[in-house]
């Protein structure tokens, strides 16, 4: 019994080890797919939301990421699959990616508050007589 449960332990170790694939020549660095990735869930984001926007401007935004890290879906693709067979390291890229989507998200929310906190303010100030719509700043004289 213990033969076999040895034999089954190195048995499954060396499967463990063993390179489902080869790393391919154009391999992009795990720092770069982190990148790419992210701007990929962003824009498939938007092309869910605002497909319209998309179209108009006739944005094909899976090129638009290609085209803006210099690579292509062939290498793309590759270097996925390649990721995928190392489970620690695509693990890695994406709890990475999962952390900046989250600290975007958290950015965002955060200008929002800060943002409607500012209106609230300022409408509560007009409405007291305290400030009148004439006072306040213009947006084109916040861009001066």
């Amino acid at each position: 019994m213990q033969k076999t449960l040895l034999f089954l332990v190195i048995i499954l170790f060396s499967a463990c080890a063993e390179k489902l694939m080869d790393k391919p020549e154009n391999l992009i660095p795990k720092e770069k797919m982190i990148l790419i990735l992210n701007d990929l869930a962003i824009v498939n984001a938007a092309k869910v939301t605002n497909a319209q926007v998309l179209r108009d401007h006739k944005i094909e935004p899976t090129e638009y990421i290609f085209t803006k890290y210099g690579i292509d879906s062939v290498q793309f693709v590759e270097s996925d699959r390649y990721y995928a067979s190392v489970p620690e390291e695509h693990e890695e890229i994406y709890t990475a990616v999962e952390a900046k989507l989250e600290a975007e998200k958290e950015r965002i929310v955060t200008a929002k508050k800060i943002r409607d906190s500012l209106k609230a303010t300022e409408m509560k100030a007009t409405r007291k007589g305290l400030v009148t719509k004439d006072s306040l700043p213009k947006k084109d004289d916040k861009k001066k």
